[in-house]
């Protein structure tokens, strides 16, 4: 049997994220997050000593297995503990058309690195990501090849700030 459920400062309508009772002992150490799309990837990486976050790159092979070698790179540069991944939900907590696609990514990511894979709600990131990249001058086109680590940051961040609130994708791990 597998727990899924969303990492959300607000929970999430039960027809995207199953209610779950949520982890009792957050993973510790340096975690990968991934703004998934379906042109492109992006990554953030943090540490939850520190609490701190970081656009990483951004992943914009065609290919799954271009992708997928390029996230196997970086899971062997970072050895994270665990592997965020966004989940998409329209306003209401309803699922997003990339909601399923989403999840399929995390099971992959779980089941190619043995890693615990937390979903994590990200309504609003792309757009925070945005407002983000505007403080800092960054627009147009320069914008746009940053987006996507910038929301996978905001990903990272959700997590970060609220880990109790979120439920492992995989069984076993964190019971």
């Amino acid at each position: 049997m597998s727990t899924e459920s969303c990492c959300a400062a607000t929970p999430l309508h039960s027809s995207l994220c199953s209610p779950q009772p949520s982890i009792r002992n957050p993973v510790v150490g340096t975690l990968l997050a991934f703004d998934f799309g379906t042109q492109r990837i992006g990554v953030a990486v943090g540490n939850t000593f520190s609490s701190s976050s970081q656009p990483l790159t951004t992943i914009a092979e065609e290919k799954n297995d271009s992708r997928f070698a390029a996230i196997a790179s970086l899971v062997k540069e970072w050895q994270p503990c665990a592997l965020l991944v966004g989940l998409p939900g329209n306003d209401d907590g309803t699922p997003h058309e990339l909601t399923a696609l989403c999840r399929r990514f995390a099971n992959r990511l779980q089941g190619r690195f043995s890693l615990p894979t937390i979903l994590v709600d990200e309504r609003y990131t792309s757009l925070a990501a945005g407002s983000q990249l505007n403080k800092e001058g960054i627009r147009g086109r320069a914008q746009k090849r940053l987006l996507d680590q910038y929301a996978a940051q905001q990903i990272m961040q959700a997590y970060l700030d609220e880990p109790a609130a979120c439920v492992i994708l995989s069984r076993g791990v964190h019971e």
